[in-house]
């Protein structure tokens, strides 16, 4: 009853919820994510699995009627508890019709169903003098799906509603076919026209149902991925999904959410030429959108950093034990994405403490400096990489007890050769892994991805890569799926 209801609440989605879009939907697309059609082919090579989830999970009715045999009169049937037994597939095909649909050939799909058939003669039904008798159905399909790609509630929905059985065999065994020839030959040729419109209509609804639920379940693993406790991205459909011959896309607002942060963006520079084909999976994303990331860890106080011990190794003759420096950043950061490289400019507060025993902290240098670090990234062995490149350091404000005239210029090289030198790539080693560790919170390590790339382009970043099949995922949407029958 649950499953029936969930999907009746699915079906009103999908009546209810057309999404509009704007004369220019490319203006206001933050992320891309296109997927081509190698990867289309490793996924299938899977789809064995949810077709058997499909047939496994379709809720057959009860069949009754009544048929007139000479001689005997009346003879009134029942097929009750149909079930699947048994199910083999032998191939599966893929292949994306441009701007139509995702085609799925399900070839040779051996099928065995088994259930109860009660039977009585005239009046006898009525009066409880009828036979009961198990029967198992072998049947030989070919499936065909067409799955459009549509927007309902700014979400990629599928409908698979376009759903096509092809009976090759279908033979009746009765129980130990032990009945009388009669009786079998009578249900076979009754099960030949009845049966087959029973099961084209449940097992098409079910895949419809699942093609659906499998839509919601990427979309809330998407959403999940691109959420971190106050702060998400909003990717909400920005145009309806294409379809095309070597690929398919879809384009995503990209909006930063974080409380009262207000997020707006009309002017991306996105076109499908800027992405290619040889590449299983890719994904685009805007300066914008890394922006506005950016802005919002800072207004969640994410962009401060504590450093203490003998990581501190700017003064002689001080126990770097009893040193804790303290970098916060003031401002919104600034992101420009150049060929180059991620250019990052900051306005940062340095300030550097001692902690002699038994008194009170006392400050030793304070500074503010505006730093612009460029810096090119990688993922290697399920590692985030932050390479910087160049940095440029200009000092706003400068108190240091060891210069109180301020007019010791020693003083200031010395702390900017220090800054670049190890300031910088300290602060980004702790970076790293912080961004690591919150991708793999949200399973990126379960992923076998080869060659990734990541590349940099005037306004915008790609990120390209082929994959092994994601086992660990189908097995969720599989148990997600039970759980929805159960």
């Amino acid at each position: 009853m649950r499953l029936r209801t969930f999907r009746i609440l699915l079906v009103l989605v999908h009546v209810s919820a057309a999404c509009e879009f704007g004369p220019f939907p490319y203006r206001v697309t933050g992320i891309v994510c296109r997927m081509t059609k190698p990867a289309a082919l490793l996924l299938n090579q899977e789809t064995a699995q949810v077709i058997q989830a499909a047939f496994r999970n379709a809720k057959f009715p009860n069949i009754t009627g009544e048929r007139s045999m000479r001689l005997l009169g009346k003879v009134a049937y029942g097929l009750t508890n149909i079930q699947v037994n048994d199910l083999s597939i032998e191939e599966s095909e893929v292949e994306l019709k441009e701007n139509d649909a995702i085609h799925i050939a399900i070839k040779n799909v051996t099928a065995f169903f088994r259930g109860t058939l009660n039977y009585g003669y005239a009046g006898a039904w009525f009066l409880q003098l009828f036979h009961s008798v198990d029967f198992e159905i072998e049947s030989s399909i070919d499936l065909q799906i067409n799955i459009k790609l549509m927007c309902q509630k700014d979400q990629v929905a599928a409908d698979a509603s376009d759903c096509y059985l092809t009976f090759h065999k279908l033979t009746l065994h009765l129980q130990g076919d032990k009945e009388p020839g009669w009786l079998k030959q009578l249900f076979t040729d009754f099960i030949s026209f009845t049966l087959k419109f029973v099961l084209k209509s449940e097992v098409c609804n079910e895949i419809n149902f699942l093609a659906q639920v499998l839509a919601k379940f990427v979309h809330d693993l998407a959403e999940n991925f691109v959420r971190d406790e106050a702060i998400s991205v909003d990717i909400s459909l920005a145009s309806v999904p294409l379809i095309k011959a070597n690929y398919l896309e879809s384009h995503h607002k990209g909006l930063v959410l974080y409380k009262n942060y207000s997020d707006v963006f009309t002017d991306s520079v996105f076109s499908p030429s800027l992405l290619t084909e040889s590449r299983m999976l890719y994904f685009w994303l805007s300066e914008h959108t890394l922006n506005s990331l950016a802005s919002a860890a800072f207004l969640d106080r994410r962009l401060e950093l504590t450093i203490g011990g003998e990581e501190l190794q700017i003064f002689q003759g001080t126990s770097y034990n009893n040193c804790v420096a303290k970098v916060w950043s003031l401002a919104h950061p600034q992101i420009s994405v150049q060929p180059e490289g991620t250019v990052v400019k900051s306005l940062v507060a340095v300030e550097v403490s001692t902690l002699p025993a038994g008194e009170e902290s006392l400050m030793v240098l304070y500074m503010e400096k505006e730093i612009t670090v460029t810096i090119q990234a990688a993922y290697t062995e399920k590692k985030l990489i932050l390479h910087p490149l160049e940095s440029r350091i200009e000092f706003k404000v400068f108190n240091c007890t060891a210069d109180p005239s301020e007019n010791d210029p020693s003083i200031r090289n010395f702390l900017q050769t220090m800054i670049s030198v190890v300031g910088i790539p300290e602060v980004i080693s702790r970076i790293e892994p912080a961004l690591t560790s919150l991708m793999n919170s949200k399973g990126l390590h379960l992923f076998e991805i080869r060659n990734p790339e990541i590349i940099t382009r005037k306004g915008y970043i790609i990120v390209q890569l082929d994959f092994s099949f994601p086992n660990h995922l189908l097995l969720d949407f599989l148990q997600n799926i039970e759980l929805i029958s159960s």
